[in-house]
Parts: structure tokens; C-alpha cells; sequence
């Protein structure tokens, strides 16, 4: 039964889900949608909200978000806020240097994004090269964080880099604990060999810096990830795919079952190593572009069309531009011998990016975007369905797009510490002209109505298969 009075109902939108488009209303009491149908059949509301001629989509996720330096949990969910998203999962860290456990640096997490967050956060945690660590893994777990990321490279950059042999035993425990470990996928010995040789030869300008990291260096780590998941009975989850060579072998493997995920990135769909030329380090991420004339944004693109792909997610990592300015004269290290930073910001592009390109300009299905930015992150990272859903007792988190908004990007409007963005200048169309969280208007034609400290730390249960198949 409909409440016999709610507090919100919001009419006139066509409601988007992940696998369809329809005519209806939705009604909120409290922090959950509890009714959803015609008009004439809701209960009826304190408020109610004309969404006439726009795009009513669950809550938005990004759920690859680093926010634990440049921009910190505060700085990130205001940017986030503004963009239109309802939830983030960014990477927890703990502290490297000193004894700190995992379940003590989920403690002092929690704390910090319930006193400063607005939009809701869940987390992953990085298992850096400290095998010490796994220790305090199943506490950590059953607080509700199951989703735990290890890096396959990065020699240069102390703690990064995690043997095959740490990278099993950590699988085994989060197999145990029904979570999902994440894996940055580049073969870290080879592109060291390859780093050091370019470096030896004086090719350090930043259009150098690709070539440190071919193509079939992300398809043999991937390959190893593939075996260790299936070794361990461990789902795995391919962070910020960027390859055709990647995807065949992921293809592969979930041709035959194997609970491997993965996601993509914008930049990855949208930019290419001609861009090292204009940006220089400011386009150094990690994996690197790719070619302007190779076979791989079209890769992507038809991976996510097919379902094999589940996410699309930033990979915010708002290094300064001062930080990486060094990267001119040499891309690999800088006068002191340590890693130029990876990294750009993309939390405040990504949603006007993907409506764009991918529904706008490519024909993907609207509940494309909704499932790809919505309930495949909520199944994979345990949120479903209490997230990313339009569905009676879900959380009333909404996007509700305005179609014919139209506007160009730029870094003067962005909230970031970065600085800058790769998307300079890149016409959109669409625009949030509001959001719901949890049964309250967080962001409306571009005003906050919400505080820091409305947002909620949320704890994950066992991920669940993503959704694919063709969208098409």
C-alpha cells in the first residue's frame, strides 16, 4: 500500500531506468521512494516537483574517485554535488608510513567524510605493498568495506607495486569475505625496463610517455589478474580499461563465467596520445592514452554498446598543475628523481560528458547512461538496492537532466584544486537542473540546498553481477 501522505511527489518526467523509458510519477517519504505511477494514483504530497520535459534517472555514482590528498572528501562531494552526482566510492587509503590498521583507517574515514561529505560515500580501500596490513582485513570487512584495490605497477612510486604472491592472499581473504578486489592492470616490471631505457636515451618528452606502457602490457597483467581470480575464486574487478586487447582477453574470460568486471574511463573513450603534444603532463595518467589512430576508443565504445564493459567512472586525481609542471622536461621523474604524478580531474565532467557523447552523439539508450553510472556500480560495490535503482523502497536518490540545456566546459567553473581540465572547451548538452538525495533536493538549477555532513558513509554488502548484454 502508498503511504496515505508523502512529502514529495515529482511529476511530469519520464522515469529512467536501467533498462527502459516511461511516463510516471514518483513519490518520497522520508529517504525512500515509496509509490511510483500515474499522477492520479499517488498519495498526496507536501511539495511536489515539475520535472515537465526532462530525464528522471536513479542517483548518478562515480566509483572510481581519488580524494584522499589534492581534493579532499569535503572539496570532492561539493564538486561532485554540483555535477550532479548523489554518491561516491573513492579510494581509502591508510597510513603507509606508520602502524595505522585497515579497520583504524575506516574509523578515521568515516568520521571525516559524516562531519564534511554531501553526497554519500561508500569506499574501496588501496592494499598497498605491506602484506602486514591483510591482518586487520576481515575486521575491515565486516564494517563494511568490501572492495579493496592493488597496483600491478608503479615501481617508481614507494608502496605502490604488489607482487603476485601478495595480490593471492589478498584475493583469498576478500573471496572469504564476499567482496571484490580491484586491480590497476600494467605489467610494472616491463614498463620499469621500458621507463629506464627511454630515460637513458634521452626520450623524456611527455609524447614519450605512452610508448613506456604499450598496449600488451595492460593485456598481460590482465591476463595474470584473470588466473589469480580464477585461482582464488575471487571476483575481480579491472579498473580503468583502455585497450582492445584488454577487453578480448576480459571478453574471454567472462565467456566463460568468471566473475571479471570492468570499467573505462572519458578520457579513455574520448582522448588520445595526440593530446600529450597539447597538455603534456597534465595528460599523464596511468594507463596512458592510447593512439589517435589505433583500434581502442572504438573498442570501448562497442564494449560498453555490448554490456561487456559495466562502468564508466572518472578516475578523479586532481594533482595540482604546478606538481606536474616538471613533467616538461622529463615525463618519467622529476630533478629529484621521483615520479612525475598521474592523474587528472574528471568528477565534474563526467556526467555532461557521457549524456553527450555517449547518448547524444553515439545513440546509446538514455537508461544506458543509468545503468552504466548507476545500478552496475551499485551491484558491483554492494550497494543494490538500496542505490541505483527507481524502485519502491529504494533510497530517493534522482538525477533529473534537462535535455536542452547546453553549455561549454571549462576550468573556471570547476571546484577542483586541479586547475585545469582535460575537456577544455568541449561543448555538452544537458544539464543537472536538479538531484534527490535520500528523499531531499541536494542540488537545484545549480544552487545547494543541502550542508557538509548531510552526506552518509555507506556500508557495502557482496557484490552482485552487473547487468550486460547489448543496449542496442
Amino acid at each position: 500500500m502508498p503511504e496515505s501522505h508523502v512529502d514529495t511527489v515529482i511529476v511530469g518526467g519520464q522515469i529512467v531506468t536501467s533498462s527502459q523509458v516511461y511516463e510516471g510519477s514518483i513519490a518520497i517519504a522520508g529517504e525512500k521512494i515509496v509509490a511510483i505511477g500515474p499522477d492520479s494514483l499517488l498519495p498526496p504530497a507536501d511539495s511536489y516537483v515539475d520535472a515537465s520535459g526532462k530525464l528522471i534517472l536513479p542517483g548518478l555514482i562515480d566509483s572510481h574517485v581519488h580524494l584522499d590528498g589534492h581534493d579532499n572528501y569535503a572539496l570532492g562531494s561539493l564538486a561532485a554535488a554540483h555535477a550532479g552526482l548523489t554518491t561516491l566510492v573513492p579510494f581509502g587509503t591508510y597510513n603507509l608510513e606508520g602502524d595505522e590498521t585497515l579497520p583504524q583507517a575506516i574509523h578515521r574515514t568515516r568520521e571525516q567524510v559524516e562531519q564534511n561529505a554531501l553526497t554519500d560515500f561508500a569506499f574501496h580501500f588501496i592494499l598497498q605493498n605491506r602484506p602486514s596490513i591483510l591482518s586487520g582485513m576481515p575486521e575491515a570487512i565486516d564494517l563494511g568495506v568490501k572492495s579493496y584495490k592493488m597496483f600491478m605497477t608503479y615501481k617508481k612510486r614507494p608502496g605502490r607495486m604488489c607482487d603476485d604472491d601478495y595480490i593471492c592472499q589478498a584475493m583469498d581473504l576478500v573471496s572469504r569475505g564476499e567482496g571484490v578486489l580491484q586491480l590497476h592492470c600494467e605489467s610494472g616490471n616491463i614498463i620499469e625496463y621500458l621507463e629506464n631505457k627511454l630515460i637513458a636515451d634521452g626520450h623524456t618528452h611527455p609524447t614519450d610517455f605512452p610508448s613506456a606502457c604499450p598496449d600488451w602490457a595492460e593485456e598481460e597483467a590482465i591476463n595474470r589478474a584473470v588466473k589469480m581470480s580464477g585461482a582464488t575464486r575471487c571476483p575481480a574487478y579491472v579498473v580503468h580499461l583502455s585497450t582492445q586487447l584488454g577487453l578480448r582477453r576480459i571478453q574471454q574470460a567472462q565467456s566463460l563465467g568468471q566473475p571479471i568486471w570492468t570499467e573505462t574511463c572519458p578520457q579513455y573513450l574520448l582522448l588520445s596520445d595526440a593530446h600529450m603534444a597539447e597538455y603534456g603532463p597534465l595528460a599523464k595518467i596511468g594507463p596512458p592514452l592510447r593512439p589517435e589512430d589505433g583500434p581502442d576508443r572504438d573498442s570501448l565504445w562497442r564494449g560498453l554498446g555490448q554490456g561487456s564493459i559495466s562502468i564508466v567512472a572518472s578516475d578523479h586525481a586532481p594533482y595540482p598543475q604546478e606538481l606536474k609542471q616538471p613533467g616538461w622536461d622529463n615525463i618519467f621523474v622529476d630533478s629529484n628523481g621521483a615520479s612525475v604524478p598521474f592523474g587528472s580531474p574528471g568528477v565534474e565532467t563526467i556526467v555532461p560528458l557521457m549524456y553527450s557523447e555517449g547518448v547524444i552523439k553515439r545513440g546509446l539508450p538514455i537508461w544506458w547512461l543509468a545503468r552504466v553510472m548507476s545500478e552496475n556500480p551499485a551491484r558491483i560495490f554492494g550497494l543494490f538496492p538500496r542505490k541505483g535503482v527507481i524502485q519502491v523502497g529504494s533510497d530517493a536518490d534522482l538525477l533529473i537532466i534537462d535535455p536542452n540545456g547546453d553549455r561549454i566546459i571549462t576550468a573556471r567553473d570547476h571546484l577542483s584544486n586541479a586547475g585545469y581540465t582535460l575537456f577544455e572547451g568541449w561543448e555538452v548538452k544537458g544539464r543537472p537542473w536538479m538531484t534527490f538525495l535520500r528523499g531531499q533536493v541536494l542540488l537545484n538549477q545549480g544552487a545547494l540546498e543541502q550542508q557538509p555532513g548531510y552526506g552518509k558513509f555507506l556500508e557495502s554488502g557482496p557484490p552482485r553481477p552487473p547487468l550486460g548484454g547489448s543496449v542496442n
